[in-house]
């Protein structure tokens, strides 16, 4: 039921590789190849068959190029900067240069970091400036030997544009010099994107470098690349560590050194990966027999991405405005000059940027896998979106960091969607992908026009060479498309819904109250009053619902102090295992202990006394990127756990002395912010929801359900502790702080929501309609209930939070509440 669009991340593995390569294991005994024993000698031919194996996918010869394996391209790409044979300043002769295409992946980038340090300068080039340099040195400057580097990528990982290869001859012979400077070009070909959906022939376009990650083309084994090396320059690289295999001979108590004669064993430090090595003989097998080649592969991924790239550039708004803003340097027309990559943003009828993030998040309710962000690509990503150098730093000062989840600042897109084409992927992978691009962006109205258009336009766009594989793992011409089939939306996707993009203003800042603000009291108006209190002992799990509760320096007493993970140690969550939501703890304060019950199983129990003796098996885990220390509570929970989730997965427990530190920027503006200790929750202690919000929301849902929620399940989704009754809905965002009883809360921020939402807490069913929902009733705002913290207790006083009791809140003066910056997807949990 997953539609894969990240090959360019990842590839994914068939599953006749795995059977070969484990049917291999189970036949042979592979030892160390630094052996000599039998199984060492099978290990040390099978890695060298496997290098062959290489050069030859690459249509060259152990004549011509040397492979040295990695641990990924990265790990190859520093290799290069490390032992190339640069000429520092300073020295009598002409120094070297590094020279890179902007448009590159942030590990050649970061290879300047080496040279700076070896006193080597590094040039960046834009790409429209190498296409203009075609210009020869003058002959006196020819003879010049110092050597000089120019890195450049076969296909941009961020919007698929096929650099020429042509460029490697051209400015090996001088023909094209990417900078004026006397010496010896040699060409970094940046291969990792480009190889896993096209062919290279080294035989004709001889770089002199060229790292490769193999999960790229085959999706394993992972952590394992390649250097290939022109044998021209082999020679001339320098080393200065060695490890394990590389030495031929040297002294411990004298500074003596001889390497091996192989470049491939003097640059392999320590035993290589040599089973994961073997495996990749079955993936050159496995990708022959399935696609018979990589022009094949190359043709039919190119087909899927021009069909997609075709309809998608002429989906348009009822006012005629483009649904979405693609970032290509071409056409699409040509599968020499483009890959299977698409990058875009969608854009309201305004033409306003949606955040990739929501995005993201609305794909994956369709079980749509796409990439967000900049892509380890900064270069191309200030290009294409128009991003100055000093918006990145701006950016940065205002909280965003590569990879995380702020899509807009200042309204301004930080990054944008990437989907990509492996060779794996079908007809329908496509077309699902432009169906949920159509439901959540267009009514029927809206699309009826350009679509019959966009149909036409494909019935005579689409190339009649460009071929699809079928489910027969045969080759056959692609599928064209009717305007009946395009607007085949999913039944779940009937609405009309459309996304919001988030509120444009400060999506990076944290939410704080300000340290200047003068906070004033709500004035009039009904008395506020706790409605309900929840708790949820087992993050994930369901909420245990209590009239009166004890508070402790983390929140409500017992909540979220344990986990369930899986067999690897990590976190499980509703978004992996909406099954979650049917297991339900109950705390019983008399027996101390945990009561754990499901449907279909008899209920077992944990004690609520911490278990750190020596029976315990103390861990480090990760709750959305804070570490805890935690303590696994068993084999009967776990074998309970295990039989009614289906899937092997232990339950663990926060232990009590190591509690989490919540982040400084949580908790700005309290006395004592590094007192304040987290559960395992991901945000805040206490997350807080208002009953007459709920209310207008329901309204606002009722509208575009065919079937009306009920309050409760309502309630129980957003998955609070603390439900209030206030006479206004949303009056709750304009609060700095608030007291209930004797207990004292300042607002740290809005809770920004994800697609928990979407899961019925009875049931475990997902309706995928109730985010959207909830963007539209919102205004571009995802943003339901606020995070509340209270102040650490100065004794071990342990204070009682009842339903009934009276809540009084105090105005912030900026009545903005702005959301938590983060990584991470911030929800209730």
């Amino acid at each position: 039921g997953i539609t894969y669009l990240d090959h360019a991340g990842s590839a994914l593995f068939p599953e006749s590789l795995l059977k070969a390569f484990t049917d291999d294991l189970r036949n042979n005994v592979y030892g160390n190849p630094h052996s000599q024993n039998i199984s060492s000698k099978l290990t040390y031919d099978t890695i060298e068959h496997v290098r062959y194996r290489i050069l030859q996918h690459f249509h060259t010869t152990a004549e011509d190029y040397t492979i040295i394996f990695t641990s990924g391209c990265t790990a190859a790409l520093k290799l290069i900067a490390e032992s190339f044979p640069w000429i520092p300043e300073g020295t009598k002769q002409p120094s070297s240069r590094f020279c890179y295409l902007t448009d590159s992946h942030t590990s050649v980038v970061g290879m300047r970091g080496i040279t700076a340090s070896m006193n080597v300068l590094s040039v960046p080039i834009k790409p429209k400036e190498i296409l203009v340099a075609k210009s020869r040195l003058p002959a006196e400057e020819q003879n010049c030997t110092t050597p000089h580097l120019f890195s450049y990528p076969a296909q941009s990982n961020f919007s698929g544009t096929k650099y020429p290869l042509s460029w490697i001859q051209d400015i090996k012979s001088g023909r094209l010099c990417p900078i004026k400077l006397p010496g010896k070009w040699f060409v970094l070909l940046d291969a990792a994107s480009y190889v896993s959906t096209s062919p290279l022939d080294l035989g004709v376009h001889q770089a002199d470098f060229i790292p490769i990650s193999f999960y790229k083309i085959f999706g394993f084994p992972t952590g394992l690349g390649a250097l290939l090396v022109n044998n021209r320059i082999a020679p001339l690289l320098r080393k200065t560590y060695f490890g394990g295999g590389t030495a031929a001979a040297y002294l411990a108590g004298e500074d003596f050194y001889s390497p091996r004669k192989s470049i491939a064993e003097r640059f392999e430090d320590g035993t290589v990966s040599f089973l994961d090595i073997i495996a990749l003989k079955h993936g050159f097998d496995v990708l022959e027999k399935l696609t018979g080649g990589m022009e094949k592969i190359k043709q039919h991924t190119f087909a899927l991405a021009h069909y997609t790239y075709t309809v998608l550039s002429n989906l348009k708004y009822a006012s005629g405005a483009p649904v979405v803003r693609i970032y290509s340097d071409t056409d699409f027309s040509n599968p020499d000059a483009q890959g299977p990559i698409i990058n875009f943003n969608v854009l309201d009828e305004n033409g306003q940027v949606l955040g990739f993030s929501q995005v993201d998040s609305m794909a994956s309710l369709h079980n749509i896998h796409i990439r967000t962000g900049c892509f380890c690509n900064t270069g191309a990503c200030q290009i294409h979106l128009d991003i100055s150098n000093e918006d990145i730093q701006r950016n940065l000062q205002a909280g965003h960091v590569c990879g995380d989840n702020v899509d807009l600042v200042d309204g301004r897109p930080t990054g944008s969607v990437r989907i990509s084409f492996g060779y794996m992927s079908s007809f329908e992978d496509a077309q699902t992908f432009l169906n949920f691009i159509i439901a959540t962006r267009l009514s029927n109205s809206d699309a009826e026009i350009p679509l019959q258009s966009v149909t036409k336009l494909m019935t005579e766009s689409v190339p009649d060479d460009h071929l699809s594989f079928n489910k027969e793992d045969k080759l056959s011409p692609i599928l064209q498309i009717s305007d009946r089939e395009l607007r085949n939306i999913p039944s779940e996707a009937e609405t009309t819904g459309s996304w919001q993009p988030p509120e444009p203003e400060g999506e990076s800042m944290r939410a704080a109250v300000s340290e200047t603000a003068v906070p004033t009291c709500r004035k009039g108006g009904k008395p506020i009053t706790v409605a309900k209190i929840y708790l949820y002992p087992i993050k994930s799990c369901s909420a245990f619902e209590v009239t009166e509760w004890p508070v402790g320096n983390q929140g409500l007493l017992y909540d979220r102090n344990w986990m369930v993970v899986n067999q690897n140690g990590v976190c499980m969550t509703q978004k992996q295992e909406p099954r979650l939501c049917l297991v339900n703890p109950s705390i019983d304060l008399k027996q101390k202990i945990m009561v754990v019950q499901a449907e279909g199983m008899d209920p077992i129990s944990v004690p609520l006394e911490d278990n750190t003796g020596k029976e315990a098996v103390i861990c480090e885990s990760k709750v959305c990127s804070h570490r805890v220390k935690t303590y696994d509570c068993g084999e009967r929970i776990a074998g309970w756990l295990s039989t009614f989730l289906g899937r092997p997965c232990r339950l663990i427990r926060q232990s009590s002395d190591m509690k989490s530190k919540s982040h400084q920027k949580n908790t700005k503006g309290l006395s004592s912010a590094t007192n304040i200790s987290l559960s395992l929750v991901n945000e805040a202690q206490y997350l807080l929801i208002n009953v007459a919000s709920i209310l207008e929301l329901k309204e606002h849902i009722t509208a575009r359900l065919k079937e009306p929620l009920e309050i409760e399940e309502l309630i129980r989704r957003f998955r609070a502790n603390i439900v209030i009754s206030a006479p206004e809905s949303f009056e709750e965002e304009e609060w700095a702080e608030i007291s209930i009883g004797a207990l004292q809360f300042q607002v740290v921020g809005p809770c920004s929501r994800c697609q928990i939402i979407c899961i019925d807490q009875q049931s475990g069913e997902r309706n995928k309609e109730i985010l959207q929902s909830l963007s539209a009733a919102r205004g571009r705002k995802t943003n339901f209930g606020i995070y509340l913290m209270n102040q650490p207790f100065c004794s071990s006083f342990t204070d009682t939070l009842s339903v009934g009791s009276q809540v009084l809140p105090v105005l912030k003066e900026n009545t903005e509440i702005q959301p938590p910056t983060s990584s991470e997807e911030k929800c209730s949990g």
